[in-house]
């Protein structure tokens, strides 16, 4: 386990500081000046731009403003905001825990409901249920997000008043100083239960539409890997020993099922965080999507890339969780 942890890291810190190098220069191709997003349109010398950019070391090569930022970031500093001058850290401390509890809540959706679904459709093979579940995963696959939460903001929000289409919590009923920054853990310690009831309703709509897809490929990716081991000899001897169904399905089929499902879950965790930022926007979520989007119409590199390391480590440390896993799963597994 140790010399798998030690190969991992060996291979992850070459990339990740290759995927920071492409993304630096990748931001400083893109069209827009962030010193002048940052003095705004009232008329400036050139000399007085000029100055600007030396004190934010944008008159230095790039090869030489990518070693500064690598050495910045080893030292815990992610930079300064061109657009607030707030520390870029800061404002993420502030932010992440909005995004983290809507990404992680998608994706329990989607797990709680695509793997039974995935398991019955299996059990079920070319029943109507088979056909409809497989129906509907096509076609939330194939769901683009953006328009899918426009129509149930639309239909489930605003028309029908189901579930709220905006915020985190309602601040006029319930009101407790944040801890952690999840306000349903804090409306958990503040001891209001009405107030974690509307801190879960306010999540409802957003990580529907953000499990969405996800719940899709679990579901499929489910069925197919049960239909897989169902065929197996030891099925069939533990149908043929009397035991039930579920019990052949969820304890013996499922749990041999998992390596594939896990692998998807794995995958599908950092696409989540993405689509998160534009969810966020959506629904009036303040997280980092609203951060990220505003630091790209001002061209603001050290939000943009404080964004990029986000993502890169979150993606890292998934599928490194995810390997391990394997061997909880399935104590057979080598780890190479």
């Amino acid at each position: 386990m140790f010399k798998f942890l030690l190969r991992r890291l060996a291979l992850t810190i070459p990339t990740f500081f290759a995927l920071m190098f492409v993304t630096f220069v990748a931001i400083r191709m893109v069209p827009g000046d962030p010193v002048e997003a940052r003095v705004g349109e009232r008329g400036i010398s050139p000399e007085r731009l000029a100055q600007f950019r030396h004190e934010l070391g944008l008159d230095q090569p790039v090869w030489k403003q990518f070693a500064d930022y690598c050495w910045q970031l080893l030292h815990g500093d992610f930079g300064t905001s061109l657009s607030t001058n707030e520390k870029v850290l800061t404002e993420f401390l502030a932010l992440f825990p909005a995004t983290i509890e809507l990404s992680l809540f998608a994706m329990l959706l989607a797990v709680l409901i695509g793997v039974p679904a995935g398991t019955l459709a299996a059990a079920k093979r070319g029943s109507w249920f088979d056909q409809t579940l497989m129906g509907l995963s096509v076609t939330g696959y194939s769901m683009p997000i953006f328009w899918w939460g426009l129509l149930l903001i639309m239909f489930v929000g605003e028309r029908w008043g189901l579930t709220p289409v905006s915020g985190r919590v309602d601040l006029i009923k319930y009101f407790y100083e944040p801890v952690t920054g999840f306000m349903v853990i804090d409306a958990w310690l503040s001891g209001q239960v009405g107030a974690v009831k509307d801190a879960l309703h306010h999540l409802v709509l957003p990580g529907f539409v953000l499990g969405t897809i996800p719940l899709a490929v679990i579901a499929r990716m489910t069925r197919s890997s049960m239909l897989e081991v169902l065929s197996e000899d030891y099925v069939r001897t533990a149908r043929a020993k009397g035991l039930t169904e579920p019990v052949v399905l969820f304890k013996h089929v499922l749990r041999n099922a998992l390596i594939p499902i896990l692998t998807n879950v794995g995958l599908a965790l950092p696409g989540i965080f993405v689509g998160s930022f534009l969810i966020e926007v959506f629904f009036s979520i303040p997280g980092l999507g609203r951060e990220v989007l505003l630091a790209v119409n001002r061209s603001d590199y050290p939000v943009i890339q404080a964004a990029t390391v986000y993502l890169a480590m979150l993606t890292m440390l998934i599928n490194l969780a995810t390997d391990l896993l394997y061997k909880v799963v399935d104590p057979r597994v080598v780890l190479r």
